[in-house]
């Protein structure tokens, strides 16, 4: 294997990590976002009420998401092993 074949699995496998863990940290950051900005303009300051509501609604992000993350990491490890293969 090369060096262009090397960075381009390497791409590949940073685009799955995106792909598969970029809907989840949307929502947390989405979540936090509007959360502070509600406390900020209340002026309350509990910590629980930052993560519970972002504890909820990723867990629940992630059980509507689930086929499709376990989809994405099945088909990049297919696709490995099918790599690992070609080159034994």
């Amino acid at each position: 294997m090369g060096f262009d074949a090397n960075v381009e699995l390497l791409r590949i496998a940073f685009w799955q990590i995106i792909m598969t863990a970029g809907p989840l940290l949307a929502v947390a950051l989405a979540i936090g976002l509007l959360v502070g900005i509600i406390q900020a303009a209340t002026s309350i300051n509990e910590m629980t009420l930052s993560f519970v509501p972002k504890l909820v609604v990723v867990i629940l992000t992630f059980g509507m998401l689930s086929t499709f993350m376990l989809t994405q990491l099945s088909d990049f490890f297919i696709f490995t092993f099918d790599q690992i293969a070609q080159v034994g």
